[in-house]
């Protein structure tokens, strides 16, 4: 089964899962919301990427986002975020998530590496329990300073209404 860079629903991705698991290749998952993709993310997922054959991104859903960041958030809605992250040439699938973690989808999935960025430490990643105890790895890959949208958003703000900044 050859990696399709698609959209996919969760049910499907686990069948998917199942059939790159018969296959043997080694399954990369990552999740995060993704709310205006920066250097920091395209440097994180393409290094996510070189783990392992395939590389799965699980977005938060929008209600998700507003939950985790706030009324003001997310900036691209789940559509457009999906549409963005699916166009990048280092993610083979691209799926949505409703709960406020992944666990439970981490868990259906089993993938062989989980990853998460430099700003969790591998303790505190959720679906580490479920990972290792299926034999997979669990990795915190480093963070870039200065590149979140939290810090876009400031930036925005401090140059066209400075008079409205405050952190996000």
């Amino acid at each position: 089964m050859a990696p399709g860079r698609i959209i996919i629903e969760i049910d499907e991705l686990v069948e998917v899962r199942e059939a790159l698991r018969r296959e043997g290749r080694r399954v990369v998952f990552t999740n995060g919301c993704f709310d205006l993709l920066h250097p920091g993310h395209v440097r994180y997922l393409a290094q996510a990427r070189e783990l392992g054959d395939i590389l799965i991104v699980a977005l938060n859903s929008d209600r998700s986002v507003r939950e985790l960041k706030g009324p003001a958030r997310p900036i691209l809605k789940e559509d457009e975020r999906t549409e963005v992250m699916a166009a990048l040439g280092c993610v083979d699938y691209v799926t949505v998530f409703d709960q406020p973690t992944p666990r439970e989808l981490i868990a259906r999935v089993l993938p062989d590496i989980l990853v998460k960025g430099g700003d969790w430490g591998v303790g505190e990643i959720v679906g580490r329990a479920e990972v290792e105890a299926a034999g997979g790895a669990v990795y915190s890959l480093p963070y870039v300073e200065g590149c979140s949208t939290s810090d876009i958003i400031t930036r925005i703000k401090e140059r066209f209404c400075p008079e409205r900044v405050e952190k996000y």
